[in-house]
C-alpha cells in the first residue's frame, strides 16, 4: 500500500486517498518513508521549493485542483503502468 503524506487543511483529499486504498499520514508529523506528497501550495517552500523530496517521492501542489484531479495525479505518479 503506497503512503502519502498531506497537508492537515487538505481533509478531503485524505478521504479520498484513504477511501481509494492510500495510507495517508499528515504531513506534520511526517516522520515516515513516503511515496509521495501533497502540498496546498501556500507554503512552497515547505519542501525547498523541488518537485521531489530528498527520498525521491514526488510532491504534488494541489493549488487549483479539485480532490479528484489530486487522487488522479498521486495515482498516476505511483502507478507501475504508464498513464497518458
Amino acid at each position: 500500500m503506497a503512503r502519502v503524506a498531506v497537508e492537515q487543511s487538505l481533509s478531503q483529499i485524505s478521504k479520498l486517498l484513504r477511501d481509494n486504498g492510500y495510507e495517508v499520514v499528515d504531513l506534520g508529523n511526517w516522520q515516515q518513508v513516503v511515496d509521495a506528497v501533497v502540498i496546498t501550495g501556500q507554503d512552497v517552500n515547505v519542501l525547498g521549493d523541488e518537485s521531489r523530496t530528498n527520498t525521491g517521492a514526488p510532491v504534488i501542489n494541489a493549488e487549483g485542483m479539485t480532490a479528484s484531479e489530486v487522487f488522479h495525479a498521486v495515482h498516476q505518479r505511483l502507478s507501475p503502468t504508464e498513464h497518458r
